[in-house]
């Protein structure tokens, strides 16, 4: 096999060459395409493959070179990455190292004299390599400090002999004038030149420092930006190069690829499998882990550039869908800008000034197993728990706070293409969990019939009312309506059970989101939450599972996919992907991010079966998209949070106290109210003492309900609470109500979309508060 000749390398040139590279023990050596430039040493399969495909890039700056034989050497970066790497011919050979050392040097000067860390420890060889400009830069700073001591010293002079002049003229003064004045006025003479003749040096001195100063003073300045100039671009290629290598590298292993930004740093810093080759070569097809990672079923990959030429009108029939096209408009411009309605334009109106701190979390010791031992096995909602548990929230505030972002839905409702639409209502359904990752207390669990308003109408423009419609199982039904023309309602029924090690908290029901202008009904249902380490260890929670988001009026669907976190997975953490498809199934977005971060969106060009089988031997489909938007990004918490619960700004206000809410909201909770003031052993009484109240209620209903059914058992008690544990498991949803209770802001009826049993807003709620008429509310708390 013919080797092209490479001339001679000279420093700073880039040089290229084929040269073989060991894979593994299958394939051997294989003749791979190597670059070297601006201190990295990149190799690709094929020549053609240098504009879109780097197979991986080692940095010579921190790399040792070491000469094997004839013809073969390796490269090596500590550990992470190593090239076995072997030369046509001795020569070829030489070439080859004589242009790695020169470009190791220089890349180990430009990142030693762009450190700004101050860490001065370099290595031998290193020290070889640092070249004339250090040499110049050791010698002007030895100048200076000559010159620096010449001014010490002559400082010491002055002082030395000022004192003594001080002290002649002190003497002179105080002696009689005859014949020792005159020896007396020679003293001060002999001392006043001296001291002429110190200040005269010291000043030339000066003089010196400073011309040498000036001399210097440009070219340094100089020297300092054009050395700043290029660490950026050195970074910024390193930077690109990174991003390529890791793009590529989740690809081949047929992983989603998110965005480089998201990337996880933890990936690099894993060891490689012993032996030749690097962990992260492409040529290694048969590769083993420790355990089996959740293959992703499609790989995306950067569409063509002539794609980002075209102009929105005529890329795939979609006008201006998410100003994908040019890459210059952002989403939020481009759907509020097209809505003369936008909130820019209306007038600013004062709003309410809401809290921004609630007392912080006393630090309380429990031993949770004495209290979870006997509970394996069991519904959640059948362990009593104390506060020490809990946050001091119900669970109808944590549900409420599924509008924490209710900005992508008035996004969506401005949007014209209801594919873009969908884009941001799967947005929203993954901002939904971003609350919950630092969130490992227990929300209260609500009592029957209580019930929990939250008016943003003046801040946000949205209101929305929960109400607990069933106690067993627990069940909790939720309305929400906006001004910005959505309207978003939920019933979610918790099953739950606790497993010794992790807690599964698995909700049932649909949620339905309906967009007023375009009368596009979207619904969903929610992930499975895991709470790991319940006895040992620190609590941590993570989403899992799949959802499906619907469009029931054009077709249109969503398949967000939550990625269960996974110790040997090579994927970033808590990662969500997914795909819009239109009716017909043809793919136009793809979604990727992290259900605790962000969520961007990338339009699709085109779409092929290729790519490497998934793990049903089915191919998996390449996806080219261009350049992702940002859809969402988490907000920070607020200072302080540790020490409040982790609560988000909006958490903060939600048991906030508030006039003119009815009697049964969460608010006017006692146990509730006495945690957050952090009287723990008060609120865990309280608790106890509703609790109890709940269960003589429930008591009275079944009794009444007996009566009424069967008058002939009038006076009888349910045999074993058959009525209160039957059925525990079953979600309302789909068995019926076992509490014998009807809601007061809700009803049963049959879902239209799903054809599922649910409970509806009835209304009246919103118009009894304007009248201040509660009459009609129990008496829970």
């Amino acid at each position: 096999m013919s080797e092209p000749k490479a001339p001679t390398p000279a420093p700073g040139d880039t040089y290229k060459g084929w040269l073989f590279k060991w894979t593994n023990y299958i394939k051997g050596y294989q003749r791979r395409w190597f670059v070297l430039s601006n201190g990295l040493l990149s190799y690709y399969r094929t020549q053609s493959e240098m504009g879109h495909t780097c197979r991986g890039t080692i940095n010579l700056a921190t790399a040792n070179i070491a000469v094997e034989d004839s013809c073969n050497f390796v490269i090596s970066n500590g550990g992470t990455q190593t090239y076995h790497l072997k030369a046509s011919s001795e020569v070829e050979r030489q070439r080859w190292i004589t242009a790695l050392e020169l470009a190791k040097a220089k890349a180990f000067r430009m990142q030693a004299e762009s450190d700004d860390s101050g860490d001065d420890s370099t290595s031998p060889s290193a020290s070889q390599g640092a070249g004339s400009r250090n040499s110049e830069v050791q010698s002007t700073l030895r100048t200076l400090g000559s010159k620096v001591e010449d001014l010490s010293t002559c400082n010491d002079l002055i002082a030395k002999h000022g004192s003594a002049l001080q002290r002649s003229l002190s003497e002179l003064e105080g002696i009689r004038l005859g014949g020792e004045t005159s020896e007396k006025i020679r003293q001060v003479t002999e001392r006043a030149t001296l001291f002429r003749i110190t200040s005269n040096a010291m000043i030339n001195a000066c003089r010196d420092f400073l011309a040498l100063a000036q001399a210097h003073s440009k070219r340094w300045q100089k020297a300092l930006q054009a050395e700043r100039e290029q660490r950026v671009r050195l970074e910024e290629t390193l930077e690109q190069l990174a991003k390529q290598h890791n793009h590529l590298e989740r690809a081949f292993r047929g992983a989603t690829v998110l965005p480089a930004s998201q990337s996880n740093p933890a990936i690099d810093s894993k060891g490689s499998v012993p032996g030749k080759g690097d962990v992260s070569d492409e040529d290694e097809e048969n590769e083993f882990f420790d355990a089996c990672e959740d293959v992703q079923e499609f790989i995306t990959v950067p569409a063509d550039p002539k794609y980002h030429r075209r102009s929105g009108s005529n890329v795939s029939g979609i006008s201006s869908e998410l100003g994908m096209d040019d890459g210059t408009t952002s989403l939020d411009e481009q759907s509020l800008a097209s809505n003369p309605e936008s909130p820019q334009s209306q007038e600013v109106v004062p709003v309410r000034k809401r809290r921004t701190r609630i007392p912080d979390k006393p630090n309380y010791s429990l031993n949770l197993w004495s209290i979870m031992k006997n509970c394996i096995g069991k519904e959640l909602s059948k362990i009593p728990m104390p506060v020490n548990f809990n946050e001091p929230l119900s669970m109808l505030q944590r549900l409420s706070e599924d509008l924490e972002y209710y900005e992508l839905l008035d996004r969506g409702a401005k949007c014209q293409s209801s594919l873009e639409q969908m884009c941001y209502v799967a947005a929203f359904t993954v901002s939904s969990y971003s609350t919950t990752v630092h969130r490992t207390g227990k929300p209260f669990n609500p009592l029957l019939g209580e019930t929990f308003e939250l008016d943003r109408v003046q801040e946000s423009g949205y209101r929305s009312l929960c109400e607990q419609v069933s106690h067993h199982p627990p069940a909790a039904a939720h309305h929400a309506i906006s001004e910005r023309g959505w309207t978003l309602r939920q019933e979610i029924a918790l099953a739950s059970k606790f497993r010794g090690k992790y807690l599964s908290i698995m909700p049932l029901g649909s949620i339905h989101c309906v967009f007023e202008k375009s009368n596009n009904h979207y619904t969903w249902k929610k992930v499975t939450t895991t709470v790991h380490n319940i006895i040992v260890g620190k609590l941590w929670i993570d989403q899992s599972g799949e959802i499906d988001v619907v469009n029931h009026k054009t077709g249109d669907r969503c398949h967000l996919k939550f990625a269960p976190y996974s110790y040997f997975s090579r994927d970033v953490a808590r990662k969500v992907t997914g795909v819009v498809t239109d009716k017909d199934g043809k793919a136009h977005y793809v979604l990727s991010g992290t259900w605790d971060e962000k969520m961007e969106c990338s339009r699709v060009m085109e779409s092929s079966r290729g790519g490497e089988n998934g793990a049903d031997g089915r191919q998996k489909t390449v996806y080219q998209t261009l350049k992702a938007k940002e859809l969402w990004r988490k907000t920070p918490l607020p200072e302080g949070a540790e020490d409040m619960y982790y609560f988000s700004t909006l958490a903060l206000t939600l048991n906030e106290p508030e006039e003119g809410v009815a009697p049964t909201d969460s608010r006017r909770r006692p146990d509730q109210r006495l945690m957050e003031q952090g009287r723990w052993e008060e609120a865990n009484a309280e608790k106890q003492r509703l609790e109890e109240k709940q269960r003589t209620v429930r008591r009275e209903r079944d009794r009444e309900a007996n009566r009424s059914t069967n008058p002939a058992e009038e006076g009888k008690e349910p045999a074993n609470g058959a009525l209160i544990e039957d059925s525990i498991s079953d979600s309302p949803l789909k068995s019926g109500h076992q509490d014998n209770y009807k809601p007061m802001w809700f009803e049963r009826q049959i879902d239209p979309m799903t054809g599922d049993p649910t409970h509806i807003y009835r209304g009246g709620y919103w118009e009894a508060k304007e009248q201040g008429n509660w009459d009609s509310c129990p008496d829970i708390f």
